[in-house]
């Protein structure tokens, strides 16, 4: 006997309807993912290869570590002056023309810091480089909520993410490979890695711009039933969530929330991953391609990590205490990380770090999405990976800093530890406000 109100027609319309969506989604994720993930990798790359560069080209133009730490830093704050602003282009001229703009821009930048000279130069080119990249990946994001439900983003956001840890798998040994290219064509190896590594930034730039869409609606890959279906549910999903205008989010206690807890979290990560390399180097002995070998090694057993996890997050929807959770190992790694002088327990601490790091990254932007759309989406990441992002310039300097004034990074890493707690402490503060509400 069926349930009242069901007859076998409409289960067979229901059931149709659910595979013409499935099949939407299936071919979304294909078309879409590898494409974003890929220009997430290049995107992480180029961030964080001034660590490799550094192991050379510091000697070469002259740089301090405080000086080193402040110009990688100040290209957070380029980042961070630019991204709303950028975030509020994207949603006016629309996520693919406007992350086209941003990765052309960005890669050819990046690519120009192979012509830094000194000191001055090398900050100047890295906030132009930090301007020029700012949205790129809250517009990701932004464009990933257009097209993929609620309740598989945490899941794809992780498979997004798998780009940042293989960025330092592949990335660390190539990098320092390339830097041994030096004379070849009269460049050091240095100025070669950021060649090579910027300018596929622009590959990145042409492959969105003609192979994605911007919404369900205009999606050549679907066929007409495939974009009907996808965009109901996504229209349903829209007029259940409660924050439609821009303004309204920098009064939303979730946002700023949030925000502080990119702040603290970033503080950690770009510590650690542009530093990474020249802690290593600190323990001497090591070769460049050790080095590069040595640092991919937390990376890879983050990504091994990383998706079990999600799928834990996405079954039991506990984003919140599963971030602090995260948060809390990151924080004992930095610590244990320099508690005794050993590269056996600095790789053992490292790599507990980056595990709390790479498992958390799908977790804290998945949650804002879920209450957030219109306008408000892309501005309210925005000024949630804005404020993170200063936090990036905060970390990098902050190790820089207490290595020329100690001699040792024991001190910055503590401080990176203790940013972690901090973050701990306002994730339970998010927590009790949704709680409350």
């Amino acid at each position: 006997m069926s349930a009242p109100g069901l007859t076998a027609d409409s289960l067979r319309t229901s059931a149709g309807v659910d595979a013409v969506r499935a099949s939407a989604l299936r071919k979304t994720i294909f078309r879409m993912v590898p494409i974003l993930a890929f220009a997430h990798f290049v995107n992480y790359l180029d961030r964080v290869n001034v660590g490799y560069a550094a192991l050379t080209m510091n000697h070469d133009i002259g740089l301090t570590a405080t000086q080193f730490g402040f110009g990688a830093g100040i290209f957070f704050l380029g980042y961070c002056a630019a991204e709303v602003p950028s975030s509020l282009a994207l949603y006016k001229f629309g996520p693919r023309i406007w992350l086209t703009r941003i990765m052309l821009s960005w890669g050819l930048a990046s690519a120009a810091t192979a012509f830094a000279v000194g000191p001055n130069s090398y900050t100047i080119i890295r906030v132009i480089v930090g301007i020029a990249e700012a949205g790129s990946f809250p517009g990701t994001i932004y464009l990933l909520s257009m097209f993929i439900p609620v309740q598989y983003r945490t899941k794809i956001l992780a498979w997004l993410f798998l780009a940042v840890p293989i960025s330092s798998i592949i990335g660390a040994p190539m990098s320092t490979w390339i830097l041994q290219m030096d004379g070849i064509w009269g460049l050091h190896g240095w100025q070669w890695m950021f060649i090579i590594e910027g300018l596929p930034a622009c590959l990145c730039g042409i492959l969105t711009f003609t192979m994605l869409s911007d919404t369900p609606e205009t999606a050549k890959w679907l066929t007409p039933e495939e974009r009907q279906a996808l965009s109901a549910e996504l229209k349903g999903e829209k007029r259940e969530r409660e924050k439609t205008a821009f303004w309204s989010i920098l009064t939303d206690l979730r946002v700023l929330l949030l925000s502080a807890m990119a702040f603290f979290w970033t503080v950690a990560i770009q510590g650690i991953n542009i530093w990474m390399p020249l802690i290593l180097k600190g323990y001497g002995g090591l070769s460049k391609l050790e080095i590069g070998f040595l640092t991919a090694v937390p990376n890879l057993i983050g990504c091994v990590v990383m998706i079990p996890w999600a799928n834990h997050v996405d079954k039991k929807r506990s984003y919140i205490n599963n971030f602090a959770l995260g948060i809390l190992l990151a924080a004992v790694g930095c610590a244990f990380s320099v508690i005794f002088h050993s590269l056996a327990v600095a790789m053992i601490g490292l790599t507990l770090a980056i595990i709390g790091i790479t498992v958390t990254r799908p977790m804290i932007y998945a949650i804002p999405a879920r209450f957030l759309t219109g306008a408000a989406a892309a501005g309210g990441l925005g000024v949630i990976n804005g404020i993170g992002n200063l936090g990036g310039f905060t970390g990098t300097y902050i190790l820089g800093w207490t290595k020329d004034l100690t001699g040792q990074f024991a001190t910055g890493m503590y401080a990176l530890a203790f940013s972690l707690i901090i973050c701990v402490g306002f994730t339970l503060a998010l927590k009790l406000a949704i709680k409350q509400e």
